[in-house]
């Protein structure tokens, strides 16, 4: 069995600035990523067919070659994503909806695949009106998680300094995996939305451990940190192995979902290690030493 030894940090050689510097500049750089995405394309990130409506089809790869460039030459209008599942022997092909087709149906664009020569195993299509009401029940789930966990934190430690960093800590882990999913082309879509949700478990798991083992446990500072440290970094670490190997499977055999799932999964639980041990103990030590005594 491996054994995961946390290294001893000595948080005395560092400010409270030098410690919160670092991810507040990559909360800040995330937040101009999802801000420029938003200017450049209308949305804070690059949206599946569930959000945007359009038509995708999966087209059998029979062997022949050249696939992607018949499929190209086969239709009309340009696809806007072709992604091989060699595991299905499948090529999906998807049409996203636009001012042209408010419909969204395309119906004609599986004929065009027959007409040269390619078979079409499905067809799946969402409506741009369905899409709209499925992005606002997924933005309405993602903020009403967000503020049930808030409501608990502060119902929880009922300190303001202690649950506001809980909830920085969160609000961080939830945008640097959206800013990191626009930077390397990992569409939003409701399994991706369920991967966020997981994120604030998971960041709220390892935040509320740290603060209860500063807040509620006797001993010194930095030894409940620690302390706190031991369990919060083992338990993250292992979930982070869990989900890398996960995203290496999923993509040795093409499942494109549990494959974006875990890589979102592996970046937030990242983006936790740095904002619950630099960011959350930053505000704890300024509370306990400072902030008490105001």
């Amino acid at each position: 069995m491996v054994a995961i030894e946390v290294p001893e940090v000595d948080y005395t050689e560092y400010t409270n600035r030098q410690l919160v510097l670092v991810p507040l500049a990559v909360l800040a750089l995330a937040l101009v990523i999802i801000g420029g995405w938003y200017l450049a394309t209308g949305a804070p990130a690059n949206l599946g067919l569930e959000f945007t409506g359009g038509v995708e089809l999966r087209i059998a790869d029979d062997g022949e070659g050249n696939m992607e460039e018949r499929i190209e030459a086969a239709f009309s209008e340009e696809p806007d994503a072709i992604r091989s599942i060699p595991a299905d022997d499948v090529y999906v092909v998807t049409f996203r909806a636009d001012a042209d087709d408010p419909g969204g149906l395309a119906s004609d664009l599986e004929d065009q695949a027959s007409a040269a020569g390619l078979s079409t195993e499905a067809v799946d299509q969402v409506s741009p009106s369905f899409a709209a009401d499925t992005a606002q029940t997924a933005i309405f789930g993602v903020a009403l998680a967000f503020l049930g966990m808030s409501v608990l934190v502060f119902a929880l430690f009922r300190t303001f300094v202690p649950s506001v960093a809980v909830v920085a800590s969160a609000f961080s882990d939830i945008v640097i995996p959206i800013a990191a999913m626009n930077l390397i082309g990992i569409e939003m879509t409701l399994g991706t939305v369920a991967a966020l949700l997981m994120i604030i478990g998971y960041s709220v798991d390892s935040d509320i451990l740290l603060n209860n083992s500063v807040l509620r446990r006797t001993g010194d500072f930095y030894e409940s940190v620690s302390r706190a440290m031991r369990t919060g970094v083992t338990m993250t670490v292992t979930s982070m192995a869990a989900m890398i190997v996960m995203a290496i499977v999923a993509t040795v055999f093409g499942i494109d979902l549990l494959r974006d799932i875990g890589i979102i999964l592996a970046i937030g639980l990242a983006a936790d290690l740095m904002n619950t041990y630099l960011m959350n103990v930053t505000l704890l030590r300024w509370y306990k030493f400072e902030g008490v005594n105001r």
